[in-house]
Formats: C-alpha cells, sequence, structure tokens
C-alpha cells in the first residue's frame, strides 16, 4: 500500500471522503500525521525481513569512517564482517574506540572494531572501524534500514499495513471521540492484536531469533 492509500483506509472506517493527495484538506493532512506515527510505531516494533539489508563497503587506507548509504539514523546493525579475511568486526563503544586510537597512535591494520559515531550530509550514520584500515578490506554490514516518515502519496510500505491502519484509527477516535460507539481504548486493543500477530507471522521467518536456550 502507499502512503495515500493508508491514509484514504482511516479516513473510511472514520466515515470521511476519500482525498486525492494526501495534503487535500486540513484533516487528510492531519490523518496523514497519524498514519506516519503508527508508521514509525510499527516499524520499530520489530526487525521485520522486508527492512532487512546489506550494506556493502570497501575500505581504503587510512581512512576509518564510512557512511552507511540509506541506513538513516533509525537503523539497526545485526552483524559486520570482514569478507577479505573472513572475521567478525565487533562492535565496541566510543570511549573505548577513542583509548585504543590515542593510546597506539592511530595504528593502522586489519579492522577489528566498530562503532556508530555522527552522521554525514545526508543524514545517514558513520561507521567507525579499528584500527584504521591499512589497505582496501570489503566490509560486508547486516542491518535493519528503516524507512523513516512518509511524505509521498506514492510512498510504498513495506512492513506490514493493517496494524498501521488500526493504530492511526485509534489516534484519529482519540482526538475526535468516539465513532460508532467505538472507542479509542478499544481500538487500540485491536491495533495491539494485529501488531501481535503481524510480528508472530514474520518470526516464523527467523525462529532462532526468539528461541531462548538457558546456559
Amino acid at each position: 500500500m502507499t502512503y495515500l492509500d493508508l491514509v484514504n483506509s482511516v479516513l473510511r472506517r472514520l466515515r470521511e471522503e476519500e482525498v486525492a493527495t494526501v495534503s487535500d484538506t486540513e484533516y487528510s493532512k492531519l490523518i496523514g500525521d497519524f498514519v506516519n506515527d503508527a508508521y514509525q510505531n510499527v516499524e520499530s516494533a520489530w526487525d521485520w525481513t522486508a527492512l532487512r539489508s546489506e550494506i556493502d563497503i570497501t575500505t581504503v587506507a587510512g581512512t576509518d569512517a564510512y557512511s552507511l548509504t540509506g541506513f538513516g539514523v533509525r537503523g539497526k546493525i545485526f552483524d559486520v564482517l570482514n569478507t577479505t579475511t573472513n572475521t567478525v568486526v565487533y562492535q565496541e563503544n566510543k570511549i573505548r574506540n577513542n583509548q585504543t586510537k590515542a593510546f597506539t597512535e592511530n595504528a593502522r591494520g586489519v579492522p577489528k572494531y566498530y562503532h556508530i559515531s555522527g552522521i554525514d550530509v545526508n543524514k545517514d550514520a558513520q561507521l567507525i572501524l579499528t584500527p584504521t584500515p591499512d589497505a582496501a578490506y570489503a566490509i560486508k554490514v547486516y542491518a535493519e534500514i528503516r524507512q523513516g516518515s512518509l511524505t509521498n502519496d506514492a510512498d510504498e510500505i513495506s512492513v506490514p499495513t493493517q496494524p498501521i491502519i488500526q493504530f492511526a484509527f485509534a489516534y484519529a477516535l482519540r482526538e475526535r471521540g468516539e465513532t460508532g460507539g467505538q472507542s479509542a481504548s478499544e481500538q487500540l486493543i485491536f491495533a495491539q492484536e494485529d501488531l501481535r500477530t503481524a510480528i508472530t507471522l514474520d518470526q516464523n521467518y527467523h525462529p532462532d531469533e526468539t528461541t531462548w536456550n538457558v546456559t
């Protein structure tokens, strides 16, 4: 579904006229805001299969900072691998990274650690590698890339749309009061149930991520 489809779906539930564009009326703009609120809520609720992606980086000798193109600031990193050396690049915090570089005079070598530090001009997060690469290495970043705010009518939705519609409807009911005898609190229960169902279905693709072992 598109951003416009979602807005019109909520408008129909509110017994309002559909619109040709999200910005058609002041009320459709408000519903668009509710859809965006619901969208980011659903998007952040689970590591959706549809949002999982790979980002490839080729390092340059002497350069430690690399932009994660398309990652934005709401993404999530699952794993970072050096496929040139077939080794894992482990996450470390910024303080440890600063200490490592200060105490070793920024020694160069095969990247062993990474951390996220700041954003670039495109508002994508930057990956910092330690040690600073001494050659060209192929780094593969396995991540979840979240889309962020919907802005254009034709923006496509990758995550399940039913929970988005139900949450946006609940937010609209809370703003205007009951519609057809249904309260916002009742609608939120329906929305949460739809979200749980969507997550359960998506979990089937990643059973190892929801299996806990006692050690």
